[in-house]
Order: C-alpha cells, then structure tokens, then sequence
C-alpha cells in the first residue's frame, strides 16, 4: 500500500507529462468503447429486427433500400406494387407467410404503418394499454411513440404526407389512439401501426360536395396497392426458388435480407476499422509517451532511488514503483476512457433517436469492455517494462555517487 500510494504521488510530481499521457490513452480507449458499444447495439438491433424475415418483396429498385425501408425503417421504399401480384405470392407452395406492409406517411417523425396484425405477433408484441384497431382510422403506437409522443388510448392526431413529418396534412382524415403496444426492443417500438383500409382511406381523392365518400374497395381489386411486404418461408429449399421467381416472372421485386445486412454491415465495418485504427494510433503514441515519462523519470530520480535503496527497498521493490506508476495512470485512463466512450455512445443514441433510427444507448455496458481495461494496464505495463528493468540493474553504489 505503500508503494502505491508514492507511485501515486510521483505519478502527480510531472503533471504535465501525466496530464498529457492520460489524454492520450483516454482518448485511445473511448474510441474503441465507442465502437464497442455502438457496434453492438448496432449488430444487436438488426439481427432481432430481422427475426423470422427470409424475404422482402417490394417495387423494383436497390435491394437494400427494400431492406431498410420495409424491415428498419430508416429509408424510402422504391415504390409500391399492386396488391393482386402480392395476393397471388401468397398462394404459391413456398410461401408460409407474406405480411404487407403500406408506408409514406408520419406523424411528427414517426412512421404509419398500414398492416394486419400479423405484423405485430411477428415480433411477438401484444397491446399493453387499451385494444387493437378493429377499424378504418384506428391506431395502435408503439411503446417508444407513445412515450416520446405521450400518446394514450382516446387520443387522436392527424398524419401528414412523407416521412419527415413535415409534408401535408390529412386533415380530413384524422386516426383515433385505440391501444399502446408493450415495448419490445424492436422496430415496433418507434412505429405507429394501424390498417392497410386506413392507408388506403387517407390517400383517396376526396368525393365531391353532395356526393357520399366512395365504398373501400374489395382487397383484390387491382387498383389497390402496397409498398411492400415480408415473406416468411414454408421450406428452407424456398429460397432456391422463390427469389428468382419473383425478381424474373413478377413485376415485383426479392430481396435476400441476410445478405444485403451483411453487405450493410460490410459498408458499417469500414467506418468502424478507421476508428480503430486511429485508437490504436492513440494507444501507440500514449505507450511511447509514457515510455519516455518513465525512461526520464528514472533518470531524474537517482537521489529518491538511491535513498530509497538505502532505507532497505529491494531492487524488484524500486522496479514495482514505476510499473506501480504505469498501472494508476492505466486505471485512471480506463475510467475516463469507458465514460467518454458512453458519454459518445449516449450522445449518438440521441441523434438516431430524433431520426427514429436504429436505437442506441450509453447506459449498456457490455463484457466486451473488460478487454478495454487490459488493454490498458497492457499498454501502460509494456510501456513501463524497460525503465522498470533499467531501474532493477543498476547499483546502489552508482547511483549513490551520482546523487
């Protein structure tokens, strides 16, 4: 204890060097806390979206647009496609489930959904305050809206047209709170889900004054349409087939989950390659400045070492004081670095959350941040190993004659 507590104090005798050393290697480790964190959530958040989806069917266009608009919905879809095309997807052998999907609406940032409730058993959420819509013009919000939005059952709002809640208004179609959904970590979360009947209700041309508005068409009538819809396999052999069905003998188009996220992933993987890359470059340059802190220390030091000899200290006990000096500046690192490291992470859940994307948080802490910390006390430690030897071998007389 001893030791530590003078590693401690000659530790604070440079406090520029040690200020400057500790800067280094916090900004080293919260980098890679960051990408640890935001990689994870990140990783975490597609693969429960993706649940039980093995394909999506939508308007030809980017696959991966398909993807992100029908599954994350964090993008535009390409396009709708005609609801008798879907119907006869549905019947074919391969198929187990097709949920349709009717998108372009908000309501102040959040996304409307027109679907069945099909969608929401997918991801296994039920309604935790009031009902399910049974209606034209019902809505049920997601765990996630209804907190950001302190919408409850009863209440009732207007969407506008697009996805930034900043397009047109359909005043004279206002949807009515029926229910809450129980919060599930999913994309479910930030939607508002309500009927294809509704989606299809707000955007039909208004009847004329005197006339009665226009009876809702059978759903097989071809002029109705969807944006798009996610299938689930009957067989795994379906995906030998199927794809190429519909991307070649249908207007519509297939498109592979698994694979465009991985591509995505891909794409994501270069960004966070960069930002580990320069936390290393940090960690490199912090372990050299710390090698020299220490290197200079043991040379600025020969009167407190040879005193130190003198007062009985072994010379492993001498070699411990600098490792010791190496290891609290690690420490202190690694708590600064993990703080600012969720500190970052809380501020880019921030800026995802006011988009209504992918959710990320600074509160979670993961195993993975354990590696962290050795990694400092590695760095420090490899840092401090030489002056710590060259501390070890030399003689007490020396350095007695030259104190």
């Amino acid at each position: 204890m001893k030791l530590l507590a003078l590693a401690f104090r000659y530790l604070w005798s440079r406090p520029l060097a040690t200020v400057l050393n500790l800067v280094l290697l916090t900004l080293g480790l919260a980098s890679i806390t960051f990408v640890v964190l935001v990689s994870a959530q990140v990783q975490g958040a597609l693969q429960r979206d993706l649940r039980g989806i093995d394909l999506v069917v939508g308007a030809k266009g980017s696959p991966l647009q398909l993807i992100l608009a029908g599954v994350f919905h964090i993008d535009v879809a390409p396009g709708n496609i005609k609801l008798a095309d879907l119907r006869a997807l549905e019947g074919r052998p391969q198929v187990a489930q097709v949920i349709p999907l009717s998108l372009g609406d908000s309501f102040r940032g959040f996304r409307i959904v027109g679907t069945t409730p099909a969608y929401a058993a997918h991801y296994g959420v039920t309604v935790a305050q009031g009902r399910a819509w049974t209606a034209p013009m019902e809505a049920v919000a997601g765990a996630g809206v209804a907190r950001a939005l302190a919408l409850k059952p009863g209440d009732r709002f207007v969407g506008g047209h697009g996805l930034g809640g900043s397009g047109m208004a359909h005043d004279a179609a206002p949807y009515a709170v029926t229910g809450v959904l129980s919060a599930c970590g999913c994309v479910l979360d930030r939607l508002i889900l309500t009927s294809m009947e509704s989606v299809w209700h707000v955007h039909e041309p208004p009847a004329a004054p005197g006339q009665p508005h226009a009876e809702a068409h059978d759903d097989e009538d071809e002029d109705r349409e969807v944006t798009l819809a996610l299938v689930r396999y009957a067989t795994p052999l379906a995906a030998a087939s199927l794809p190429r069905h519909v991307n070649t003998q249908t207007p519509m188009q297939a498109a592979a989950p698994a694979v465009e996220v991985t591509r995505l992933l891909r794409l994501l993987g270069v960004g966070s390659e960069v930002l580990q890359g320069v936390a290393a470059v940090l960690l490199l340059t912090a372990a050299l400045s710390v090698f020299i802190a220490l290197w200079s220390a043991v040379r600025e030091r020969r009167a407190d070492l040879a005193m130190l000899r003198m007062l009985g200290a072994s010379p492993a006990k001498v070699a411990g004081l600098l490792l010791a000096e190496a290891l609290w500046l690690a420490l202190i690192a690694s708590a600064l670095g993990l703080a600012l490291g969720h500190a970052l992470a809380a501020v880019a859940g921030a800026v995802l959350q006011a988009q209504q994307s992918l959710p990320v948080s600074g509160t979670v802490w993961l195993p993975q941040e354990g590696w962290i910390v050795a990694a400092a006390l590695a760095t420090a430690g490899v840092a401090a190993l030489i002056p710590a030897i060259a501390a070890y071998r030399v003689d007490v007389a020396q350095l007695l004659q030259r104190a």
